[in-house]
């Protein structure tokens, strides 16, 4: 309650301050982890309807300037926050799936743009995504060019998102040990993995033992199950929450999780409960 307090006493003076700190906004609950949600668009009063503690906002489509550099956006994000005393978690690129960052002209643009955006609002990251002709990996292998160039293009985005105050999440289906390849050539703290339990479980992954791996390197954790409500699927939950506690993970995990109910309210409100009853 005292970090609530605090954290509502100071946020009226930011957001009329123009750019945001992003610690305000980051400030964790008594475990140490908040739980945000894509499901809602940038409506802040549904998701506190749901109990969630912030939204992870998309960041439009292709353009010269996305739609989230456009400071009246950016205003109504912050005005949504305000009245709703919720955070944004983090901007999700996902247009990169079909304009990789590394080989899109006007990718590293676009997550320069977000970086700012981020910063101005007091989002904690970025999630950077590499799937569909995005991907990494070729099978189980690196596309070596690829990953090349990636690195290069990281290594130049890095300081803007530090100096920021922003992290890169980087999203493949990636095993912690090539995680940890990746993030070792970029060398930056800014550059962290975005792990998805969902879609690592799918890959065959060990998921527990994974997040124990990426201690230190996890900037951001995506919870899903298939078409399932978190700990009725295929992810073994318990596993993976003491994986997050043992490598004392503080930060947000953000729900991509189906609705089964087609209510995405209540199916939310359901998911958070079960992960705090987890103790996270």
């Amino acid at each position: 309650m005292q970090t609530r307090r605090r954290f509502l006493q100071h946020s009226t003076t930011a957001l009329a301050g123009g750019a945001l700190i992003p610690q305000l906004f980051a400030a964790p609950t008594k475990a140490g982890i908040r739980i945000g949600a894509r499901h809602f668009g940038s409506d802040f009063a549904a998701a506190k309807r749901a109990g969630m503690d912030g939204l992870e906002l998309g960041v439009g489509g292709p353009a010269e300037r996305l739609s989230i550099a456009d400071p009246a956006t950016r205003q109504k994000i912050k005005d949504g926050m305000q009245a709703s005393g919720l955070a944004t978690s983090s901007f999700s690129l996902d247009l990169l799936n079909g304009h990789p960052l590394f080989s899109a002209p006007q990718a590293p643009a676009w997550v320069e743009q977000s970086i700012a955006a981020a910063q101005d609002v007091g989002a904690a990251g970025l999630l950077v995504p590499f799937f569909g002709e995005a991907h990494l990996l070729q099978g189980k292998d690196w596309k070596n060019d690829a990953l090349d160039a990636l690195v290069v293009r990281l290594k130049a985005l890095a300081p803007k998102a530090q100096a920021a105050g922003v992290c890169l999440g980087i999203e493949c289906s990636l095993s912690a040990k090539q995680y940890l390849e990746l993030l070792d050539r970029v060398g930056s703290e800014a550059v962290k993995a975005y792990y998805d339990i969902g879609n690592s479980t799918d890959a065959g992954f060990d998921v527990p033992a994974d997040l124990r791996a990426l201690k230190g390197r996890l900037g951001m954790i995506h919870f899903k199950d298939g078409p399932s409500y978190l700990g009725e699927g295929k992810v073994k939950m318990q596993p993976v929450a003491e994986a997050i506690q043992a490598i004392g993970y503080q930060g947000w995990i953000v729900l991509e999780t189906a609705n089964p109910s087609q209510h995405a309210e209540a199916d939310c409100q359901r998911n958070a409960e079960f992960i705090r009853k987890l103790g996270l």
